[in-house]
């Protein structure tokens, strides 16, 4: 019998029974009357010394207080409209009879800055950094509820998994928006294989990618910023409709203010911890499936559930997948962006057709109460008010987004990989069904800009699998590998049938190429992956979900040893620590969660 959300719910709890029961006992003995009422007086001068007077009389009489947890910069078009929200948020809280304070700030990088460079890996050890600035900010236990400011890919996880620590506290995520349409995808990724081919210069594609990231806000490719937002809205840890609204415009505003006043009336009820459920987590990855998200959510969702005492594995995810059908196309895996995707229907309509199609856990809390119906509604302004209305019933446009019972796919858009090679996923959406099955020789590589020259020199003009090893979390922090799409694009479109597989992370906008990532066991760590030799014949059946090397004599081979193990520049040199303890990818590659 095919599984069933409920069913799947089920299993979760009880395999989290143990750890989940010791989560919720930690936070019960957090929760209950304002925590500044057991503050000396000295820290309780401390804590609103700086405050103007109206502010100090409200903390100190007992008032609630907002912790405002922040990812501002100015480098990052994301986190760039963030410079104002705090005082809005002030504002708004002052007028709901509260106060917010900024309680702290995390790092925020940018993997579209370092994809292909040294500090990518640092990438992922941020998020692990970011969680632990949230618990630095959080931990001065002044506050009564808690707002988080961030977007981007390694943000919104570390800063739920910091806030989780207090899960007592009712906490928003407070979102940014998309950056207003730029180039349309399918002309980026052409300029991306020009150049890659070498039949246009660095002027040429600096100005493609220019006109593609031209403003504040998100970039407007569904990778895993956007995926963050379309599963915060799954988990009900948004306001309803708030993830794709574009910065800068008096819709967003409304929303942001509306942050403040929502999490000051949100009770015990509502906490973090009455959130994030297994339910939610599920509610998340039938979401992922939908909407073809991003591939690294199997890493980052099992981090964010291990903070909440909920263990999720990979099967969760497969068996979601055979269950959820694939019913939006968003750039990598179609041609539109996210402003389109949300013009066409957006989350309203998703949750509603998924919610419909008893494709949800329904019996969840959310920010906005009881139930994922409240996440079928859209915000507007009417009169200068925010108000909700019903989502739409049909998509407006189904080249974009489609009802359950017509979909693009009858199952999600990623998958997990098995075979004597261990466990990998791959991401389907976006890979034309013909393209799916690959079976060629390896060619091994160590590091991308192995592959790159190799490239470069004409040597890659066959059928082959590129096996780039030594790329996962404890070898060199997992970075994206997303410096090999085009050249894997060009090859497939002159005919070759290639693909890659590696230990390492694709970005969030893996594309049409076929791409075997987060192979666990890792090389490092004496994995499979580290006995390939070139020559060796690869089977990638995505369809079928196997992954396999077909040589019998694989684990009686010596693994092959790294060969780069310099970490020195850039600040990797202060992360041996982190390499040294990180899970396996399939546990969430986190130091945080063993």
């Amino acid at each position: 019998m095919a599984p069933t959300v409920a069913s799947i719910v089920r299993r979760i709890e009880e395999r989290s029974a143990d750890s989940r029961a010791a989560y919720l006992e930690k936070i019960a003995s957090m929760s209950g009357k304002p925590r500044r009422e057991g503050l000396a007086c000295g820290n309780l001068a401390h804590g609103f010394a700086a405050a103007n007077a109206g502010d100090k009389l409200r903390i100190r009489t007992g008032g609630k207080n907002i912790g405002i947890v922040t990812s501002y910069n100015d480098m990052l078009s994301a986190h760039a409209p963030f410079k104002d929200y705090p005082d809005l948020l002030k504002d708004a809280a002052r007028k709901a009879g509260g106060t917010a304070q900024v309680a702290g700030g995390t790092p925020a990088m940018c993997d579209g800055v370092t994809q292909g460079q040294d500090g990518m890996e640092l990438s992922l050890f941020s998020r692990d950094v970011i969680a632990m600035a949230t618990a630095v900010a959080l931990t001065h236990d002044m506050f009564d509820a808690a707002l988080c400011l961030g977007v981007c890919d390694k943000i919104i996880p570390g800063l739920l998994i910091g806030a989780l620590s207090f899960g007592h506290l009712p906490t928003l995520m407070v979102p940014a928006g998309p950056m207003t349409s730029g180039l349309p995808n399918k002309e980026k990724a052409r300029i991306r294989g020009l150049f890659a081919q070498g039949k246009i210069g660095r002027d040429e594609l600096l100005q493609g990618e220019m006109d593609s990231y031209h403003s504040q806000g998100t970039c407007t490719f569904f990778g895993t910023a956007n995926s963050n937002q379309m599963m915060m809205e799954m988990m009900g840890l948004h306001l309803p409709g708030a993830a794709f609204i574009n910065p800068g415009t008096p819709l967003r505003d409304a929303l942001t203010r509306q942050a403040a006043a929502q999490v000051l009336e949100m009770g015990e009820d509502r906490s973090l911890a009455q959130i994030v459920s297994a339910g939610a987590i599920v509610n998340a990855i039938v979401g992922l499936h939908a909407t073809g998200g991003s591939t690294n959510h199997t890493l980052h969702l099992v981090a964010m559930a291990r903070a909440a005492g909920i263990i999720i594995t990979w099967e969760d995810f497969a068996d979601l997948s055979t269950i959820t059908p694939l019913i939006a196309r968003v750039y990598p895996n179609g041609s539109a962006d996210v402003n389109h995707f949300h013009a066409a229907g957006g989350m309203a309509f998703v949750i509603r057709e998924l919610h419909k199609h008893n494709l949800l856990a329904k019996d969840v809390m959310t920010a906005a109460g009881k139930g994922m119906e409240h996440y079928t509604k859209e915000p507007f302004l009417q009169d200068g008010e925010l108000v909700w209305r019903d989502g739409i019933a049909k998509s407006l446009n189904e080249d974009i987004l489609r009802p359950v019972d017509d979909p693009f796919a009858a199952q999600g858009g990623l998958k997990l990989l098995t075979g004597n090679m261990g466990q990998s996923v791959i991401k389907t959406s976006a890979v034309a069904p013909e393209h799916r099955n690959v079976r060629a020789p390896a060619i091994v590589f160590e590091d991308q800009n192995e592959f790159i020259e190799m490239f470069k020199a004409g040597e890659l003009e066959r059928d082959f699998v590129a096996v780039v090893r030594f790329q996962g979390p404890a070898a060199n922090g997992m970075p994206e590998l997303h410096k090999l799409s085009p050249p894997l694009g060009v090859l497939q479109d002159k005919g070759f049938k290639v693909a890659l597989v590696t230990d390492g992370r694709m970005s969030g906008a893996s594309g049409k190429t076929p791409a075997a990532i987060h192979v666990t066991p890792e090389a490092l760590r004496d994995g499979p992956i580290a006995r390939i030799k070139t020559g060796d014949i690869i089977h990638l059946d995505a369809e079928a979900g196997k992954l396999e090397v077909e040589a019998d004599d694989l684990m009686e081979r010596d693994a092959a040893r790294h060969q780069r193990n310099s970490h020195d520049g850039l600040g990797r040199e202060m992360f041996g620590g982190f390499r040294g303890t990180v899970s396996a990818a399939n546990e969430g590659a986190s130091v945080l969660f063993g």
